[in-house]
């Protein structure tokens, strides 16, 4: 019995002790996860309004170059440009697609598009973060609809060519910017 109790003391212990050693884990590297997070978020606004920077000045860059403005809780950042980006996100075929959208000033047209989280299967549908893929739908038209179609077959200012063997998650992709679009075009232009 009393190597029962010992043993039950022991591991409430060593519980509490690992339990205090991950909240303080976690506290030191909270900020500094939410800091990479925000400059993840920099770097891929400025790569969407196609705005050159190096690692170093990543964050004065930004502060030089855009302008925040919130309205209706969308956030659009704006370039001296007069070029517009905003964050996506929604769901992939296997998980969330989260990134960036640049846009030209007539709101319509596409400057570039930057994914900076993706969980598509790897070397189909991941192939929709690959840059050869994001450089088809620049000075691609939003409106009325952005489509991605079968590889080789865009031939519209709004068509977008697809990837071989990735066609549902070359589709999701379609489905989550034409619906961010949407809502964000939406604001855009009621705040004109």
């Amino acid at each position: 019995m009393k190597d029962k109790i010992l043993m039950i003391i022991f591991v409430l212990i060593l519980g509490s002790v690992l339990t205090a050693a991950l909240l303080a884990v976690n506290t030191i590297t909270a900020p500094i996860i939410e800091k990479n997070n925000e400059i993840s978020i920099i770097k891929s606004v400025l790569d969407a309004l196609e705005i050159l920077y190096i690692e170093e000045d990543v964050e004065s860059v930004f502060s030089d170059n855009i302008e925040v403005m919130i309205k209706e809780d969308k956030t659009f950042y704006i370039s001296k440009s007069g070029d517009t980006a905003f964050e996506y996100s929604g769901s992939g075929l296997w998980g969330p697609i989260e990134g960036v959208i640049g846009i030209k000033p007539d709101f319509e047209t596409i400057k570039a598009v930057t994914i900076i989280y993706q969980e598509e299967t790897p070397g189909l549908g991941g192939r929709i973060a690959e840059q050869q893929f994001l450089d088809r739908f620049k000075d691609k038209k939003l409106h009325p609809e952005l489509l991605i179609v079968p590889p080789g077959r865009a031939k519209d200012e709004n068509e977008v060519d697809g990837i071989t063997g990735a066609t549902m998650s070359s589709k999701a992709f379609e489905t989550i910017i034409n619906s961010q679009y949407n809502k964000y075009r939406q604001v855009y232009f009621q705040s004109l």
